[in-house]
Parts: structure tokens; sequence; C-alpha cells
């Protein structure tokens, strides 16, 4: 079986068709969107989903936060993973406070991209989302997909004025029936150490991305899917 990961960049256009910018503005804007690819058992591209992705989660504004934040008002966010679970994150300068650790090889405590996970189900809030409301499990048995390796490129591609990245991953369809797909979220796992010390905390995984498809995606057995994330910014 050909898992097929990350083929089709050369024949796919997975950057932000041209027209779908913002104009008129003053500032450089952010836009990140999806690409569906779905191929069937030779490889041949038989459908391709567009559409805009606007979903971070609360884990992700609050992993974003300046570290000049906690510092100033002393406080703390709590981060949930997909199993419910919670973790507490206030990172500093000083070296009595855990931080982000990527990657923090010298004490094994890295944070690294896990997946883009599939599922099945939806929910109208994204922001409170911290997993998938039905999520397709990893196999060949029945309502399954193979998942491929997550990829990406070495770093950011310029293209014209704009600059953009993405990451993508592939499943295969060996459960004997049509799989359909109508969520996505991005998984990392998350690890927190503090600096020059041994000692780390692990926050499991925490999803930081979640998007429900405008449409479901069907993928018959037998068939592939690619999914591509594309983070762009532009002038």
């Amino acid at each position: 079986m050909t898992m097929m990961v990350g083929r089709g960049v050369e024949d796919v256009n997975i950057r932000m068709p041209r027209d779908t910018y913002d104009t008129g503005k003053d500032g450089p804007t952010f836009n990140a969107y999806l690409t569906v690819v779905v191929r069937d058992s030779e490889g041949k591209v038989v459908k391709v989903h567009r559409q805009r992705s606007h979903s971070p989660t609360a884990n992700f504004i609050e992993l974003m936060l300046p570290v000049q934040y906690f510092i100033n008002t002393g406080t703390s966010v709590t981060l949930t993973n997909t199993g419910n679970g919670t973790c507490g994150y206030q990172p500093n300068t000083s070296t009595y406070y855990y931080d982000i650790s990527y990657p923090n090889q010298a004490s094994n405590y890295p944070t690294y991209l896990v997946m883009i996970q599939v599922g099945s189900g939806q929910q109208s809030n994204p922001y409170s989302a911290y997993s998938l409301a039905s999520p397709i499990a990893n196999g060949s048995g029945s309502g399954q997909l193979l998942y491929g390796t997550i990829t990406g490129p070495s770093g950011a591609m310029a293209s014209g004025s704009s600059v953009y990245f993405y990451i993508s991953q592939t499943y295969n369809n060996q459960s004997g029936d049509t799989v359909n797909i109508t969520e996505l979220g991005i998984i990392i796992q998350l690890y927190l150490a503090k600096p020059n010390n041994g000692s780390g905390s692990n926050c499991s995984n925490i999803m930081v991305w979640y998007d429900v498809l405008s449409s479901p995606i069907s993928v018959p057995n037998g068939e592939s899917v690619t999914i591509y994330y594309t983070f762009t910014v532009n002038p």
C-alpha cells in the first residue's frame, strides 16, 4: 500500500487564489485555508475541496500570549488536552517557571506537531473545542482511516509578495466502506520545561486549531484523501 504522503504539491495548487486576498489594507493580512484532495486507488485526483480556515482554539490563543503578559499580571492560563485533562501554563524568563520546549533535547522534553486529526462530527463553538466531536480512529476497521505521517516544508515559502507555509497529511481508506469526514483538528504534543533544568511537565495532546468542513468529504473504500492546511501572510 502506498501512502502518498505529501504527494500532490506539484499538481494541486495549495496556495490561496489571488482573488480571495483582502485588499485595501494598511498592513499585512494573515490567512489560513484548507485544501482537501481525494484520490482514487491509482492516485488520480477525483475531488478537490477548498475553503477558508479561521478557527484557532482557546488553547492556541493562550499559547500565543506574550511572555510579558504573564510577567506583568502574575497569572497563569489553563490548557485543556484532548482527554479533557488540564495543564497550567505560566511562562517566564526565570528558571523557576515552565516554558514551551521546542525542542529541548538536552532534557528530553520536546514539543512537536502530532497530526491533523479527522472526524465525523461537528461543533458550533470552535473556540472552546479541545477535541474533535467524533474522532475517526487510525486503522482499517469499520469507519476508520489509516493515518499517514504529517509533513510540511522545511521553512516558509515566498510567492510573489506573499509568504506561506503548509502542513499536510494523507489518509487511506481500507475499511471496506465509504468514510465521511466533516471536521478537522491540528494536534500538538506539548511539553513544558524549566530553562537550564532537567524537570518538565507533559501537557499531552493539545488541539490548537479546529474546523468544520463546509461540506462533508466522502472517501470511498480503496481511495485516499490528503489534507493541506496553508497559512499565508500577504500585503
